[in-house]
């Protein structure tokens, strides 16, 4: 068996077997496939996709390339659970939803990736805090899940490794909408990390992968019966995508809107909405209690400030700022430049090229080109406007932090991001529906 007869098959439509599979994960850890067969065989998938059963076999081999963890010697493992999302432009629910988990007396082994496409990457965000080890060792990992109830890093070496090499091609070649190769990167990391129950938030919209609701359906329907057929409880939630989610995107600027929300400062309503339905269908599976018992929970460890503790705790246990609540602001300084861009026109915001927003930050250095690229973290968008807002000349759709030149190509690339009306517009629903 050689690489290229793989390849071939699927070129050609062809089903794989357990045993092409298996040997393609293998080559992704190996080395038997050099770079060049990786990308060509993701292609080969993107173009041609995969059957149920294919998908199956290639998520368990991927779980099966590494480690798998098992919880039940150190917590209750029926209370280990996670989230995921399958990214969009400002998509910062993780860095809150796991600290308002563990509050809430469960434990969350975070495994989180870089960003992908016009996306942005939750580790990348914790990147952007100083000092924050994002690939600490599986024994340091366990300790702080279990000590302070969440840790968010990034793939161990040896955790689903088959994924992690695969998961980097993909970015770079233009295969990341592929369904098979979401449902299997995005469940071989979760059923490797020992998880109980995992809830998806299914992107839909412009500034996602999922176009159309039509194929954000057919991803979940995907992920929760792989999800399911190992054992995993799994329900995915169908969240709007056409919009920037919350007020900030780029990873300092995500990093601080996120402190500002678990601290009960400032929360965006959207961003609230969106992520109190995901942490509430972890609790409400998991402790059997009623969709409002779980919002009530959710109030109070926010109010009550044990959610920021945890939050705090656990960025000190990997080894960033011990006090961030009260040292964000100097923690996090941001030396970019700051320009507000303002609105050509007067009348509401009727729809945002949300994608065409997430690539222009990435031009500008906030996300990567080629695998090797560094992230500029302080490049991103604060303040940005939603749909249904009303504006006028004098006012920003939003703020610019940039350190390469900002000149009037790039100010119009932007305002021509947000398409306005004379006609007033509705807000959009931030919740479309729930598969389980």
């Amino acid at each position: 068996m050689i690489p290229q007869e793989i390849i071939r098959k699927k070129r050609d439509n062809q089903d794989l077997s357990k045993e092409d599979i298996n040997f393609f994960v293998d080559g992704l850890t190996n080395g038997s496939f050099s770079d060049a067969q990786i990308a060509a065989m993701s292609m080969a998938i993107f173009a041609n996709g995969m059957t149920p059963e294919e998908t199956v076999c290639l998520t368990e081999a991927m779980t099966k390339s590494g480690d798998t963890l098992n919880w039940s010697e150190i917590v209750d493992s029926e209370l280990v659970c996670d989230k995921h999302s399958t990214g969009g432009v400002g998509d910062k629910t993780s860095v809150i939803l796991a600290p308002i988990l563990a509050a809430c007396g469960l434990y969350v082994p975070m495994i989180s990736g870089r960003g992908l496409g016009h996306t942005g990457g939750t580790l990348d965000k914790f990147d952007s805090i100083p000092g924050y080890n994002t690939k600490p060792d599986l024994e340091t990992f366990k300790k702080v899940v279990k000590d302070v109830g969440c840790a968010i890093i990034g793939q161990t070496s040896n955790l689903a490794p088959a994924d992690k090499k695969l998961y980097s091609i993909r970015d770079i070649v233009a295969t990341v909408e592929s369904l098979p190769l979401i449902t299997s990167s995005i469940l071989s990391k979760k059923i490797a990390s020992g998880l109980s129950s995992l809830v998806l938030d299914v992107k839909v919209g412009n500034g996602s992968f999922n176009s159309t609701i039509d194929i954000a359906r057919d991803l979940s329907n995907s992920l929760v019966r792989v999800a399911k057929g190992a054992g995993l409880h799994c329900e995915a939630i169908l969240t709007d995508m056409n919009q920037v989610l919350g007020k900030s995107a780029g990873h300092t600027l995500e990093i601080l809107e996120c402190i500002k929300y678990i601290k009960n400062d400032f929360k965006d309503h959207r961003l609230e909405k969106i992520t109190n339905e995901l942490i509430s269908s972890l609790l409400v599976n998991i402790y059997k209690i009623s969709k409002e018992e779980a919002y009530n929970k959710i109030s109070t460890v926010i109010n009550n400030g044990l959610a920021a503790e945890k939050f705090e705790m656990m960025v000190a246990a990997l080894g960033g700022p011990k006090n961030i609540l009260s040292s964000y602001e100097k923690d996090l300084i941001n030396t970019s430049v700051r320009k507000d861009v303002f609105s050509s026109e007067q009348g509401w915001i009727e729809k945002i090229h949300t994608r065409e927003l997430g690539l222009i930050l990435i031009e500008l250095g906030g996300g990567r080109k080629q695998v090797t690229d560094k992230i500029d973290y302080g490049v991103g968008y604060d303040n940005v406007l939603n749909i249904g807002d009303e504006v006028n000349s004098s006012t920003p759709l939003l703020s610019l932090y940039s350190n390469k030149n900002i000149d009037d190509n790039l100010i119009n690339k932007i305002q021509s991001c947000f398409i306005i009306s004379d006609k007033k517009t509705h807000k959009l629903s931030e919740i479309f529906e729930t598969i389980n």
